[in-house]
């Protein structure tokens, strides 16, 4: 029977492919530092929207990894009033919404706190405050007191797809783990939240909330990285797109010997796509700053700008006449007047795809 890696004598002294990982790295490094020269000439309220909205996926996606669906707007309202942003929106939010986000602003927001057993248990505290999870108590703020196994499939005919270590030996192991994570400053940071993640993924210290924790120690490692808590991008987000990537990678890596270069390549490999994913967010925020400031003195009255906000901020399918009515609350005729308003102002223009209705779009440098 084959051995999970914790098995073997060398654990937890990992290797990888030095050249493999640091080409790749360099190439991350190389977006990274492009997207935070982008971000640095945006002006205050839209970095601090861009922040709030980038935060706001983060907690909604780590949740939704482990089949948790949080409310956006209650996500977003309790960041907002955490850090100081001026934000109309729900006044009282979850309890689970408010742990979620403290522990992620915990880990974002204070990067260079040292990670300490206490800090990992105020955040396991965060995620479960009423001492359950679902309908099964929990031991809360502390380590695990029995067996780890990760299954699935009906009951009776279950699947064991992992067993982490003995609890008796959680103390210890992690004890090493966050020893390491507070003394290791060789490695790049980048690498150092990969490894991060992997290592406390095999732990699984806690009865729940390993997943959620792992993400967030990686998030703290990346903020670090960049030294700012300036969150412009969500690991979180891509992850749950790579979902199945994720599992059968960390469920292949887990039976290796102590090489993790498999690991560590697809990690950089999914947070640079989550980068080159913001970057594409960021070059429309920019190019939506660029749009206001040249028509800030152009008459646009208020159904305008909010569907000329929509079609910047991500409009699905085409932009007609009758959608135009609908979303704005007019009639077709006053839909249709807005539109050749904004059409003889060179704001808006008839798209090329013909057809039987006539579609808009706007009109772009």
């Amino acid at each position: 029977m084959a051995k999970y890696i914790y098995q073997y004598a060398s654990w937890p002294n990992f290797t990888w492919d030095e050249k493999e990982v640091q080409n790749l790295l360099g190439k991350l490094r190389h977006l990274q530092g492009r997207i935070y020269g982008q971000i640095s000439t945006l002006g205050f309220t839209v970095k601090e929207e861009t922040i709030l909205s980038t935060l706001t996926l983060d907690v909604v996606k780590s949740s939704e990894i482990e089949g948790e669906i949080l409310n956006p707007e209650h996500v977003r309202s309790s960041i907002a009033k955490r850090l100081g942003i001026e934000h109309v929106g729900v006044e009282n939010t979850r309890r689970d919404v408010e742990g979620v986000v403290e522990m992620l602003l915990d880990a974002t927001q204070k990067f260079n706190n040292e990670i300490t057993e206490e800090r990992l248990f105020g955040w396991h505290s965060c995620l479960f405050p009423t001492g359950w999870s679902g309908m099964t108590q929990i031991d809360v703020a502390k380590y695990r007191t029995g067996g780890m196994q990760i299954v699935s499939g009906a009951m009776g005919m279950e699947k064991v797809h992992y067993e982490a270590p003995k609890s008796e030996n959680v103390k210890s192991e992690m004890d090493k783990l966050i020893v390491w994570l507070n003394t290791e400053a060789k490695l790049d940071l980048v690498v150092k939240s990969a490894i991060a993640h992997f290592w406390f993924i095999i732990i699984h210290p806690f009865d729940d909330g390993n997943g959620r924790i792992s993400r967030a120690l990686s998030d703290l490692l990346l903020a670090r990285s960049e030294n700012s808590p300036l969150r412009f991008y969500s690991l979180s987000n891509q992850l749950l797109e790579e979902k199945k990537q994720y599992y059968s990678t960390l469920q292949k890596v887990q039976y290796s010997s102590g090489d993790i270069t498999e690991w560590i390549i697809w990690y950089l490999e999914c947070l640079y796509n989550a980068i080159k994913s913001a970057d594409l967010k960021v070059q429309n925020i920019l190019q939506k700053a660029l749009f206001w400031n040249k028509h800030e003195k152009t008459a646009i009255n208020s159904r305008q700008r909010l569907m000329i906000n929509r079609l910047f901020d991500g409009f699905e399918g085409k932009l007609k006449s009758s959608k135009w009515a609908k979303m704005t609350k007019c009639s077709k005729d006053t839909a249709l007047r807005d539109i050749k308003d904004l059409i003889d102002k060179e704001i808006l223009k008839q798209d090329d795809s013909g057809g039987r209705s006539t579609n808009y779009e706007l009109v772009l440098d």
